[in-house]
C-alpha cells in the first residue's frame, strides 16, 4: 500500500479496535515493512493521535486515552447504530444529553453515505419506543437541519404553525435549541419581525438552511435558556387543583415534572396544586392517563375541558 493518506487512515483504523497489535502484524496486514510502520506511527503520533508502544517478544502497538478526544473511524454497523443511538437520545431525552445528541448527530448525518441515512432512516421507522408521550414526537431530521444551521450561522427558512393552527414562513438567523425535557425549541432572531423569538421545534416544518452567513446578535439576556424561560412566563398560566383517589407517590410517578409534585392529603389520597402554562387539552389528557379516579377543581375552563371530554367519550362507546 504506497498511498500514504489511505494506509495511515487503515492503520488508525486498526488502531482504534481494543487490542495491542504486534508491528509485524501491522505491516502485514497493510502490506509495508515493519519500519514504514513505525514511521507512520510517529506521523499519527504528530497529528495527535496517543499511540503507546510496549517492548518486548509481544510487544506492540495500542491507542489509549489522550488530552482530546481524536477522530473516530467507524465502519458502516458502527456508524448506523451510533446514528440509531443519537436519534433516540435526541427524540426521547435523557436530562442532560439531549442538546448534546443532536450536535454529535448532525456531524454524523452530514457526513453519512446516502446509503447509511437510508438504513439509518429505515430502521429508525421500523421502530416504536416505549415512551411516556410526554411531548410531540419530532423527526430528527428537523432538529439536525436546524442543529447544523445554527452551528454553521446560516439563515434559516422554514414553515410555522402557530398554536391558533396559523401556518407562516419565517426566516432567521437560529441562535440555540433548547430542550424542556418535554419539548424543543428554537431560540432565534426573526429577521422579518426583526425581533427574537422562540419556536416549537414540534411545529417547523421544511427547515433549510439558505447558505446565507451571519454574525450572531447578542441576546437580550443572558442565555438562550433565560430568553425561553421569559417567553414561556408571558404565556397564560393555568393555577391546577386536582384530587386524586390514588397515593402521591402512584400519581407523581405517572405525572410529567413539569405538573410538579402532589401532596398526600390522606391514606390513599393526593392533591395537586400547580401553575402550568400548558394547554387545557394537554392536561387534561395527562390527568387521565395517571389511571385512577380524580376530580378537577380549577380552573373553571379546565372542569368544563374534562366535563366535555368525558361527555365525548361516553357518545363514543355508546351503542347507536
Amino acid at each position: 500500500m504506497t498511498d500514504t493518506p489511505a494506509r495511515l487512515l487503515n492503520l488508525l483504523s486498526l488502531l482504534q479496535t481494543p487490542r495491542e497489535w504486534p508491528g509485524s502484524e501491522l505491516a502485514e496486514r497493510l502490506e509495508v515493512s515493519p519500519r514504514t510502520i513505525r514511521r507512520d506511527i510517529d506521523r499519527l503520533r504528530d497529528l495527535g493521535y496517543p499511540v503507546e508502544a510496549t517492548k518486548g517478544a509481544v510487544g506492540g502497538y495500542r491507542l489509549v486515552a489522550g488530552a482530546a478526544m481524536p477522530p473516530l473511524l467507524l465502519d458502516d454497523e458502527e456508524a448506523v447504530a451510533i446514528a440509531v443511538g443519537l436519534r433516540a437520545g435526541a427524540g426521547h431525552a435523557i436530562e442532560g444529553i439531549e442538546e448534546a445528541s443532536v450536535r454529535a448527530l448532525a456531524k454524523l448525518e452530514q457526513v453519512l453515505p446516502s446509503r447509511l441515512r437510508h438504513r439509518v432512516s429505515t430502521l429508525q421507522a421500523a421502530t416504536i419506543p416505549l415512551t411516556r408521550g410526554d411531548g410531540a414526537r419530532i423527526d430528527p431530521h428537523t432538529l439536525t437541519a436546524i442543529a447544523g444551521a445554527a452551528t454553521g450561522q446560516e439563515r434559516l427558512r422554514f414553515g410555522y404553525r402557530a398554536g391558533d393552527g396559523t401556518e407562516t414562513k419565517r426566516q432567521v438567523e437560529p441562535y440555540r435549541l433548547v430542550s424542556t425535557g418535554r419539548r424543543w425549541y428554537l431560540v432565534a432572531y426573526d429577521i422579518g419581525r426583526e425581533d427574537w423569538r422562540t419556536f416549537r421545534v414540534d411545529r417547523v416544518s421544511e427547515p433549510f438552511a439558505t447558505g446565507s452567513r451571519f454574525v450572531p446578535r447578542e441576546l437580550p439576556t443572558g442565555s438562550a435558556t433565560e430568553l425561553l424561560g421569559h417567553t414561556m412566563s408571558r404565556q397564560p398560566a393555568h393555577n391546577l387543583d386536582v384530587t386524586f383517589e390514588a397515593p402521591a407517590g402512584f400519581v407523581s410517578a405517572r405525572l410529567p415534572d413539569t405538573l410538579g409534585a402532589p401532596e398526600a392529603t390522606g391514606e390513599g389520597t393526593c392533591r395537586l396544586r400547580a401553575r402550568s402554562t400548558d394547554s387545557l387539552e394537554w392536561v387534561a389528557l395527562r390527568l387521565a392517563l395517571v389511571d385512577c379516579e380524580f376530580m378537577v377543581h380549577g380552573p373553571p375552563p379546565l372542569v368544563q375541558y374534562v366535563t366535555d371530554l368525558g361527555a365525548r367519550l361516553v357518545r363514543a362507546t355508546s351503542v347507536r
